[in-house]
């Protein structure tokens, strides 16, 4: 009988620990690793690999992703294992499936939940929700046992499902939770964590919203939460030493900071492990990570005691967009509105896209920050905007338009075009295709509003573009991924699965850091 099961030869192995790395043989025995050296016995392994030129390393991990469903229509996560990454965290973001369907009363909170914030159809959702068997945190992690897993998975519970399995879905976005109901909360948190569940996410971003009327204008569950609330369930997770996972509220940055003290254990009396989104060069507000990482250097201090870590991305944070199809314009009001119609309702997006107050209210939204010497514009200008979402048309890049040479062009690129063909400068065309789209432009193309506007109502979900919304050319990428005061993660593999999921983020990563030199590989390898 062999001695080991697997013996891989003469790779570059880095381990882990930050060492450099060297070459070497690995020998593995039930899934384990048996042995290292210079060497070893070929005849001792069931079965040999030839590693030479290549990198031998630890399986990778993905700590931010929203596989919750895909795992259980494909469990092997084929996507993920062929990129490196072998353990993959879900129920992130305050939304997670640990209590199965919950579906009372007509209410659907997977569908409600999921839809908008996670970019899924809602049939899609529907049939994941038919096939959940369980309706416990214990019972989810045990169905796992029957899946044929290709990675390792471990759960955090989802702060929004949370609440609607005690509260029901009406009150959790309408009141504060009584007494009763608060500690019924703590007392499920409680019983998940001696299950092994990695602690509580929850949510701050503006534009995570509910898919169901009459709740479309109402975000998740979570973002009614107190402070109070936070406290007291934070205070099992800081209890059993747990992880507190999070995205700040970024509309109000004091609130935002204010709500960080919860991993102090100077103020809390332990401190609270604490992963945040995120640390990036924004591309609207470049120095806000910055600030970030600066208020978690402060927390982090002897004298707070905290423990809080922003995850990075290990890419440039590219968002595409069907249409007005993607979660950053659900940052305004006017596109949410549009993104709050059935995905399959496109006579209720035409009204309301001819609609003259809407017409005004989008026009306004869409220049708001960009034009004149208003406040919002002084912000905007120093790196302070009232919102993330791109709209300069030069950094909107077509990728899946109706004219194939517009594909790789900015909006500013087509619009200056046809701005000329409006004016009566017919060669401005560049090709009969872009002839004819250009003759279907009856809107005056006054600014970029109205060029926004013209492919919205004239194409609808049916055009692509993307913009670099952080880590534009990754200038800064791997300095955020090797701050001592973030994680690398917001990968948002399995979510937004038609505007982004970095599931090679950790292979980019490794890429970048590869240009610096092995030392630097070491580094990332041991992050």
């Amino acid at each position: 009988m062999a001695q080991w099961d697997l013996l891989v030869t003469g790779a570059k192995v880095f381990d882990g620990e930050g060492t450099p790395g060297r070459i070497e043989d690995v020998a593995i025995k039930d899934g384990v690793v048996a042995a290292r050296g210079r060497d070893l016995p070929r005849e001792a392994a069931a079965q040999s690999v030839d590693a030479k030129g290549q990198w031998l390393l630890p399986g990778m991990l993905d700590i931010h992703t929203h596989l919750d469903l895909e795992v259980e229509v494909a469990p092997a996560l084929e996507e993920v294992v062929r990129h490196g990454t072998t353990t993959v965290l879900v129920g992130n973001c305050s939304l997670g499936t640990c209590f199965g369907a919950q579906e009372t009363e007509g209410q659907e909170p997977i569908v409600d939940c999921f839809t908008r914030v996670e970019n899924i159809p809602k049939k899609v959702l529907r049939k994941c929700a038919e096939a959940m068997t369980w309706d416990n945190p214990e019972d989810y992690l045990k169905h796992f046992e029957n899946l044929n897993l290709g990675p390792n998975i471990a759960a955090f519970v989802p702060h929004s499902m949370l609440r609607i399995e005690v509260m029901g879905l009406d009150a959790s976005i309408s009141r504060a939770p009584t007494e009763l109901e608060l500690q019924k909360m703590e007392q499920i948190l409680a019983g998940a964590m001696e299950l092994g569940y990695l602690g509580l996410s929850t949510d701050g971003l503006p534009f995570h919203y509910l898919s169901n009327d009459p709740h479309t204008d109402k975000r998740i569950p979570t973002q009614f939460a107190s402070f109070k609330e936070l406290r007291r369930l934070l205070k099992v997770v800081r209890n059993y030493d747990r992880v507190w996972q999070t995205t700040p509220i970024i509309e109000n940055r004091l609130k935002a900071l204010f709500y960080f003290t919860l991993t102090s254990g100077r103020l809390f009396g332990k401190p609270l492990k604490t992963s945040a989104l995120s640390a990036m060069e924004m591309t609207a507000a470049p120095n806000s990570s910055k600030l970030f990482l600066g208020v978690a250097k402060l927390l982090n201090s002897k004298l707070l005691d905290g423990r809080l870590h922003f995850q990075a991305l290990g890419t440039n944070f590219r968002v595409w967009s069907d249409g007005i199809v993607s979660p950053l314009f659900e940052e305004l009001s006017s596109t949410a509105d549009l993104i709050a119609l059935e995905y399959d309702d496109y006579e209720g997006r035409q009204r309301l896209m001819h609609d003259p107050e809407w017409v005004e209210r989008f026009r306004k939204e869409w220049r708001h920050g960009r034009t004149g010497d208003d406040f919002a514009s002084w912000k905007a200008k120093r790196g302070l905007p009232d919102s993330l979402v791109i709209r300069e048309p030069e950094k909107l890049i077509f990728d899946g338009a109706p004219c194939s040479n517009w594909d790789g062009e900015s909006f500013a690129d087509v619009m200056a075009r046809a701005q000329k063909f409006q004016a009566g400068d017919l060669t401005s065309a560049r090709s009969e295709s872009e002839r004819e789209a250009f003759e279907k432009i009856t809107l005056p193309l006054n600014d970029d509003a109205d060029f926004a506007l013209h492919m919205l109502r004239s194409y609808d979900k049916s055009f692509r573009f993307y913009a670099d919304v952080a880590n534009a050319e990754n200038r800064s990428t791997l300095e955020f991924l090797l701050h001592e005061n973030t994680l690398p993660g917001f990968n948002d593999s399995g979510a937004h699965i038609t505007n982004m999921a970095f599931f090679d983020s950790n292979l980019m990563s490794l890429k970048l850091a590869k240009e610096q030199g092995e030392d630097v590989v070491a580094k990332v390898v041991k992050r």
